[in-house]
């Protein structure tokens, strides 16, 4: 039998990997003879689980107070980032946690390097920082369409040469390893949506008049770039993705199956890091010892 630590791992982009997204399943629903009304089910349980896991390990991550936990959301538009944000964290206690939504640098933004503004949305010690859209928009939109390049005024730079490329991706790599050294994990989602669901998803938005707020002309035109999205996504990945912050490609066109494979995987991740709630003193035992007496007496 398959384990829960073998699927996760199967969507795990392997440091020094060259990955190809055609190896990775957009619909994926689970292996095995199992009805599909079955996994969701199942999915649905985990979910709940895993939701009231993450509360906890919430909990101790702000008790401990030595790490934060950075979440990076990546996709393209309609693959369900703001939906998963959502349902996985629901559980979580807002004073904890902290969402980033990251969209087209301002003015005073485009006067700083390309990290600024991310950098200074980082979650502290003990919280959960999310960013919808990152610091990653660097080498993806703006691979696909370099001529955004120029609006940053950076002296000699040159997208056209992949050696720009090379160092944005060592930047990054070196920024999260500086991150994850002073004591923020980091864990990459790109949530993977086919091309065939996400023209579901606009239609839906076009044909409901409550959701035409969520829709933008702008969504149409980059999807007429799905192909380069897909290899600036295919280079990103396997050029960023290592041990400490590691990626992985999470199948977007069944919202369950998302949904419930990034809770697993946040859940995980906070455990993997060794948290321990705080000792207790002995001052602290005997000040408890006697505000018990005290209130007993009342």
């Amino acid at each position: 039998m398959v384990s829960r630590q073998d699927i996760i791992e199967r969507f795990r982009v392997l440091p020094g990997k060259k990955l190809k997204l055609k190896d990775y399943d957009p619909a994926w629903t689970g292996d095995g003879d199992m009805p599909k009304a079955k996994r969701k089910e199942l999915a649905a349980e985990l979910l709940s689980q895993d939701v009231s896991d993450l509360a906890t390990a919430q909990e101790l991550l702000y008790a401990d107070d030595s790490w934060s936990l950075l979440v990076i959301f990546q996709a393209m538009d309609a693959a369900g980032k703001d939906g998963t944000i959502k349902h996985v964290m629901s559980g979580i206690n807002p004073q904890g946690c902290q969402v980033y939504s990251f969209k087209h640098p301002s003015a005073e933004e485009l006067d700083h390097d390309f990290l600024w503004r991310c950098t200074k949305a980082l979650p502290e010690r003990g919280r959960i920082g999310i960013f919808n859209r990152s610091y990653y928009e660097e080498v993806l939109i703006v691979k696909v369409h370099p001529e955004l390049v120029s609006a940053q005024r950076i002296p000699n730079a040159d997208p056209d040469k992949e050696k720009f490329w090379e160092q944005r991706y060592d930047d990054i790599n070196a920024f999260e390893r500086h991150l994850t050294r002073n004591g923020t994990a980091i864990v990459k989602f790109f949530l993977h949506v086919s091309p065939e669901e996400q023209q579901k998803r606009f239609l839906e938005r076009i044909n409901n008049p409550a959701k035409h707020w969520k829709f933008a002309a702008s969504d149409v035109r980059e999807r007429g770039f799905w192909d380069d999205y897909m290899r600036a996504y295919e280079e990103c990945l396997s050029a960023t993705s290592t041990k400490s912050a590691p990626w992985y490609v999470i199948p977007a066109d069944h919202k369950w199956v998302t949904r419930a494979l990034v809770a697993a995987i946040l859940t995980e991740t906070i455990k993997s890091l060794d948290l321990k709630w705080p000792k207790v003193t002995d001052e602290q035992k005997r000040a408890i010892k006697e505000a018990k007496l005290k209130l007993e007496k009342e």
